[in-house]
């Protein structure tokens, strides 16, 4: 993986770990000489991850629409900024120039681009890995209604085993850069066989 989407929250009124978590997820990223795609905000654990990237001397893009792109909200120390007329056209954007995707805590935002991705996925409009960032058990619930949604044959089981989920950083990186994409389930979701 070259480059890694990652989604999270704006909000500044976090626990202190979240903030930490996102700083040492773009450090990582940047160590690495993956490049961190995000939605380029300066605040919250967007600005967190993106000032781990770049102060580790990574590349950093990030994808705002015109009514964020203001020096409340924008950050302006990234590689480059790109603006997309709307939030599906950033949401595109990112989707394109990235080779993998990490949800970071967040609120609606966040877990509208998670689901769209993981759709995607699951429909095989992408191949790539996703993965969750568990900080303080943050995504426990929602991961205990994706196994509640299996039992009830809403998720077959391989696309809920394609999401993967770590409280590390690198751990989370090293298990999506093992990731099989499900063919047999995508083609038993699309009907194909």
């Amino acid at each position: 993986m070259k480059s890694i989407c990652v989604f999270c929250g704006s909000s500044d009124s976090v626990h202190a770990d979240y903030i930490t978590a996102a700083y040492q997820t773009g450090k990582l990223l940047a160590n690495k000489g993956i490049r961190l795609v995000y939605g380029g905000g300066k605040t919250g654990l967007m600005g967190a991850v993106a000032n781990g990237a770049v102060e580790a001397g990574g590349e950093v893009i990030g994808v705002i629409i015109p009514s964020m792109n203001t020096p409340a909200l924008a950050h302006i120390g990234l590689t480059r900024m790109d603006v997309a007329p709307d939030m599906h056209g950033r949401k595109a954007r990112m989707h394109e120039l990235a080779d993998g995707y990490i949800a970071l805590p967040g609120g609606y935002g966040t877990w509208d681009e998670l689901f769209e991705t993981v759709t995607w996925a699951q429909t095989g409009a992408h191949e790539k890995p996703v993965g969750l960032l568990n900080v303080r058990d943050y995504y426990n619930l929602l991961l205990a209604a994706m196994d509640h949604a299996v039992v009830e044959g809403f998720i077959y089981p391989e696309h809920r085993k394609a999401l993967f989920c770590e409280s590390d950083p690198d751990q989370l990186l090293n298990v999506m850069e093992k990731y099989n994409h499900p063919h047999d389930a995508v083609k038993r979701w699309m009907r194909e066989d």
